[in-house]
């Protein structure tokens, strides 16, 4: 059985890492190349930018914060941030990204990520999913440009929908983004993760909810992710990942340590 991942995630706005409540009220949270030598110093499997503000911008994450990530990493990380054409994405690896995710970008031309896949490999094409639940209609939904609260779109396509096709268009791994648990540390939407797996064929990554050590270990074990992301636990230092890993391990969770 293959390691499960723990991902810390940079969610960057105007040079800062911020941090939200289901994508809203942002707030500085620290230092972009300080967390990223926390958290490789830490145990982390992999590392995460996104510029979430970029593609409802129309701009590119800058250049200048891949080039100083891959000076201090050596695990792998994942670029994402206003991508939205095969140059930028040659140059984003060419920096020293192991992979680029795309969002809004793919909602507005879904065959953009055929194209990343038939020239880079689906490998290093990851898609993230903004994925809310409607209680009222009991439906997950995809968000579009939910960086910016006053460019936020609900789409008319529905999450278990696009998970289908982006896998149909060469996508090597899906990370769902559940809005309605994202900062809340109430716990991973289990529920939906679940509905999901069945038919997702790719790489999970779940992201949105982490609020203590348990809450990853019920996710891993309720639901066959490969991975959980995470962000408020970590930078405020809520959880530290090398322990995690340890409390994983003890609890039976295939994990590097």
């Amino acid at each position: 059985m293959l390691a499960k991942r723990i991902i810390p995630c940079l969610d960057v706005k105007d040079g800062v890492v911020v941090k939200g409540i289901e994508f809203c009220h942002h707030k500085n949270v620290g230092k972009i190349l300080d967390l990223t030598k926390l958290y490789v110093n830490s145990g982390a499997d992999e590392l995460v930018f996104y510029d979430i503000a970029a593609s409802a911008r129309n701009k590119l994450v800058k250049k200048k914060w891949i080039i100083k990530i891959a000076e201090i990493t050596d695990i792998p990380f994942c670029v994402a941030g206003g991508i939205s054409n095969l140059k930028e994405v040659e140059m984003i690896l060419a920096l020293g990204a192991d992979k680029i995710s795309i969002n809004s970008p793919a909602i507005k031309d879904p065959y953009f990520i055929s194209r990343i896949a038939d020239r880079f490999g689906t490998q290093c094409v990851v898609v993230g999913i903004d994925s809310w639940y409607d209680k009222q209609e009991n439906v997950y939904s995809v968000f579009q440009y939910s960086g910016d609260i006053n460019k936020t779109i609900k789409t008319n396509i529905q999450t278990i929908d696009w998970v289908k096709r982006v896998q149909e268009l060469g996508a090597g791994e899906i990370v769902l983004n559940v809005i309605n648990q994202d900062g809340k540390k109430n716990g991973y939407d289990v529920c939906q993760l679940k509905k999901i797996r069945k038919i997702c064929k790719i790489p999970l990554i779940a992201s949105g909810g982490a609020g203590s050590k348990n809450d990853f270990f019920d996710l891993f074990k309720k639901v066959s992710v490969e991975g959980a992301l995470a962000a408020s636990v970590f930078h405020n230092k809520n959880i530290n990942i090398f322990d995690l890993k340890k409390f994983l391990h003890k609890k039976g969770i295939p994990i590097r340590i």
